[in-house]
């Protein structure tokens, strides 16, 4: 039994360094498009991409978009253009390890690096004496709270805050549960960058698969727009100690099939909960 064990395990071993050589696949004409739509500025010699439009004419409001984890500034391609009609600048970024942005390895990932990151940014735009609105979502939401602890503590380099908006983020450790990727993920080990590599679309796809709803597959300047049917953040446990401990913060709880992705699952309720919030002051 044992020497059976120890033949297939020398054969796994050509197998998975054939499959670790076979080239990622080519991005889609969607990615190529968002890409060449960007740019590029340099944070501690690292490349970071941003892509950012000039909308609505006889405004200077500005939002910022703050992305989920794992994945990129594309979650918010669906409400683009919508948000470049309210807004004079739409401005988005993929954090550091993220998207198109540079992966250094090794590297001690954190979220006040990534604050760090936007505020460089908004630094780097010319719009550090701007009141901006951030509209966030998941690992963004940690992000923007890191953000708006800065501004109202009056950091160095910090951002002035016009409004905060949320949506589907794990802030609570009593109510957050990672999917099993992502739990992998934010491992900085060895393990990571091997992970990655290993991870093909039908793999992503299907580790995120519940994170979406099934229809996506056939009074203060604070908010929070929730889809209910997160299993990262489980209603009614998240929304209800949410309200507990935010009580100056409004909430918008989405159509009862909408869960982890609400501005690709549901892009028109998201808007209109949003726009509801950001028009109210």
């Amino acid at each position: 039994m044992r020497e059976w064990w120890l033949l297939v395990g020398l054969l796994c071993i050509p197998l998975l360094a054939v499959y670790l050589h076979i080239p990622p696949p080519q991005l889609s004409p969607a990615l190529l498009t968002w890409r060449s739509a960007g740019a590029f500025f340099t944070f501690r010699s690292n490349n970071i991409f941003y892509r950012e439009t000039y909308g609505a004419v006889g405004s200077s409001d500005v939002v910022i978009l703050l992305h989920g984890f794992p994945t990129s500034s594309l979650d918010w391609y669906k409400i683009w253009e919508p948000l470049n009609r309210r807004f004079n600048r739409v401005i988005a970024l993929d954090f550091l390890g993220f998207g198109f942005s540079d992966k250094p390895r090794p590297h001690r990932y954190s979220i006040f690096e990534q604050a760090s990151v936007v505020e460089a940014l908004v630094s780097h735009l010319g719009l550090t004496e701007q009141r901006v609105n951030l509209l966030s979502h998941d690992y963004g939401d940690t992000v923007a709270l890191e953000l708006l602890y800065r501004s109202d503590h009056n950091r160095t380099g910090h951002l002035t805050i016009n409004s905060l908006c949320l949506s589907n983020g794990g802030i609570f450790p009593e109510t957050h549960h990672p999917r099993f990727l992502q739990k992998l993920l934010k491992d900085s080990s060895f393990l990571s960058p091997v992970l990655t590599r290993l991870t093909n679309y039908m793999v992503f796809s299907k580790g995120y698969m519940p994170v979406f709803s099934h229809t996506v597959y056939i009074s203060s300047y604070f908010h929070m727009i929730y889809g209910p049917l997160d299993p990262v953040n489980p209603h009614p446990q998240f929304i209800f100690l949410y309200q507990k401990l935010v009580q100056r913060s409004t909430v918008s709880v989405l159509d009862e099939h909408i869960s982890h992705y609400p501005q690709l699952e549901d892009p028109t309720g998201f808007l209109n909960a949003y726009f509801s919030f950001i028009n109210a002051f």
